[in-house]
């Protein structure tokens, strides 16, 4: 197994302008800070981001919207920050609201590597509108396709030296989903510990799924 740990400062590397990225969190609970400020830092924009939500202004991804670094946003829930309704508003940032349960099977059916799939959720709302829809047994559906990103950004609770890793409590959220969503998967976690030490029915995420993990 090759050496998954990298520095903060080698992180930025990956970064560039223009580019989808996934961040897990809920309310800022489960996303990743040092990733978030890494990101700040070098400046990119133009961002393509996918997540639950938008936290607050100075709290989760809240500070990659003021910082106007967001050109699109694919999310749930904007409500408790007031700039990311804002700039949806004036034209600013293009955001495309998806009800919870979709996107994270969006989400899903990219790391699982499936074509969409099908649900009645959104039929008669704004939802449908330029989506391929599909009569079942009298019930109309809609086809929803897969969310992919060039990279995610997570948070974890534990991690060991293979990347293998665990999670704490709700700060689970969306992180497992969006791990195996990417082409490339950056972990953050609270503490690294020696392979062996992590009991394998809590390992949530594994590690053949982590490209690198952030050391302090």
């Amino acid at each position: 197994m090759k050496n998954k740990k990298i520095t903060i400062d080698k992180v930025k590397e990956f970064f560039c302008d223009g580019m989808s990225i996934m961040v897990g969190g809920f309310m800022g609970v489960g996303t990743p800070p040092r990733l978030i400020t890494a990101l700040l830092e070098t400046g990119v924009k133009d961002l393509t981001l996918i997540t639950n939500d938008t936290a607050f202004v100075d709290t989760g991804l809240g500070p990659l919207i003021v910082n106007g670094r967001v050109k699109k946003l694919i999310a749930s829930h904007i409500g408790a920050n007031p700039d990311a309704g804002r700039r949806m508003i004036s034209g600013e940032m293009e955001v495309q609201l998806v009800p919870q349960g979709t996107l994270a099977e969006r989400i899903r059916c990219a790391g699982a590597g499936l074509g969409g799939f099908l649900t009645p959720t959104g039929v008669g709302t704004m939802v449908e509108e330029g989506k391929e829809k599909k009569v079942i047994n009298g019930r109309t559906y809609l086809l929803e396709l897969p969310l992919y990103a060039d990279l995610a950004l997570i948070q974890a609770h534990k991690a060991d030296n293979f990347g293998n890793l665990t999670y704490h409590l709700s700060a689970r959220n969306f992180n497992p989903l969006i791990a195996l969503a990417a082409d490339i998967t950056l972990a953050e976690p609270d503490e690294i510990v020696p392979v062996g030490s992590l009991d394998p029915d809590c390992i949530v995420t594994p590690g053949a799924i982590i490209d690198h993990l952030i050391v302090k």
